[in-house]
């Protein structure tokens, strides 16, 4: 399993991790906010690529919860010592068992193509994870949309269970009576 790391300045003002191995070209990094996790791609040289929420002024990170309900992004190219910043994160390529990755220039290439792009944005459908796994795999996959998702249908399908409950209860006093 992965290590997680935190991210932290040193004295040379690049970025160090405390675990060995370094991300290579084509790894999906795993970022750890409060509320949830957000996801790069590693480039090279420091850079990732992600997606950052577009607002009325120039792109932001998704630093906050509300940020993560924007409906269009950025594709951005950016250090990953600044998207980190002091959250926790991880080399998490876990999808590697069931989707094969393609060729690392492949990878590359695909990204760069998209730097400085607008790409929509939907929390369940195509968020930061799905658009990593798309540069990735070739295909936007994503754990926490399907949890999300799941989520969501069992809630509904309790809801509309309880809904029905209500309304047998109801039909059935307005019979005694």
């Amino acid at each position: 399993m992965p290590q997680v790391v935190r991210g932290k300045m040193a004295s040379n003002d690049h970025f160090s991790v405390e675990y060995s191995g370094d991300p290579q070209p084509g790894d999906l990094i795993e970022i750890f906010r409060p509320a949830y996790q957000h996801w790069a791609l590693y480039l090279g040289d420091g850079y990732v690529i992600n997606v950052t929420p577009l607002e009325e002024g120039p792109a932001a990170p998704f630093t906050s919860a509300k940020s993560v309900f924007s409906r269009k992004a950025m594709a951005k190219m950016q250090l990953l010592k600044d998207v980190v910043g002091q959250d926790t994160f991880k080399i998490n390529n876990k999808y590697d068992d069931k989707h094969t990755p393609l060729p690392v220039h492949e990878i590359v290439k695909r990204a760069e193509f998209l730097i400085g792009q607008e790409v929509s944005y939907d929390l369940l459908g195509n968020n930061c994870e799905h658009f990593v796994t798309l540069l990735r795999y070739g295909e936007g996959v994503s754990d926490q949309a399907d949890r999300a998702i799941s989520a969501i249908s069992f809630v509904t399908a309790a809801a509309s269970a309880f809904s029905l409950v209500g309304l047998f209860h109801n039909r059935s006093r307005q019979r005694d009576y």
